[in-house]
């Protein structure tokens, strides 16, 4: 019996690829070889999506425009140890929300729409408004205006890593995998973080979106 010959089908569907390219990586591949252009491209391709984590995570514009800078001047420093081992955005997620968490931690909590301000001769204090440059300009539409604010502000008061799991999951849509190895913890752990993070919200928001929120939730 002669030997069953292999289609020419199938000899093309072994040579095929077997994952695609991570464009990224091989930019990062390419920096460290002292090609200095690729990582200007690298920040081009990656900026927006780490200014949306991170801005997510703060809550701020102008303190999230400082931070991203602050995360590709990290991936800069470190680009001669970067390994190719998981997908390049995997790993700038997790820079990304690490420099956002510590951010968090290392700010001390202050009143954002007023300030108490000393007077100059007796050393007594007035308290005066300070106007909300982030804030959307008047608009008609009031209560999404309100819905939003609401949502904002119990993203805000999640617990650190509740709020950068929920972020990571709903709005940048990564799976539990991927939010496990950013976080550098189980699936489990991010499962729970999930769970304990929507509970909270569903509390918070439970007179403004129903018992079936998530569906409803718009972005922030």
């Amino acid at each position: 019996m002669q030997p069953r010959k292999k289609s020419k089908k199938s000899d093309e569907t072994n040579d095929a690829p077997t994952r695609r390219v991570d464009k990224d990586a091989a930019l990062m591949l390419e920096f460290q070889a002292g090609r200095e252009d690729a990582f200007r491209e690298i920040v081009q391709r990656n900026q927006e999506k780490v200014y949306s984590v991170v801005f997510r995570i703060i809550g701020n514009h102008a303190q999230a425009e400082d931070l991203v800078q602050e995360v590709f001047l990290r991936v800069f420093r470190t680009a001669d140890r970067y390994k190719p081992m998981a997908k390049f955005t995997t790993w700038l997620y997790r820079v990304s929300t690490n420099v956002a968490l510590n951010a968090i931690r290392a700010r001390k909590k202050v009143r954002i729409f007023s300030l108490e301000l000393p007077d100059s001769d007796d050393g007594s204090h007035h308290r005066r408004d300070i106007h909300d440059t982030d804030a959307p300009a008047p608009s008609a539409d009031l209560d999404i205006r309100e819905l939003k604010a609401k949502i904002t502000e119990a993203i805000a008061t999640l617990p650190e890593n509740q709020k950068a799991s929920f972020i990571l999951n709903k709005y940048e849509h990564l799976n539990y995998n991927e939010i496990a190895e950013i976080m550098d913890c189980s699936t489990m752990a991010v499962k729970s973080l999930l769970s304990r993070a929507r509970c909270n919200l569903r509390d918070a928001l439970r007179g403004y979106l129903g018992e079936d929120f998530l569906k409803k939730l718009p972005n922030p």
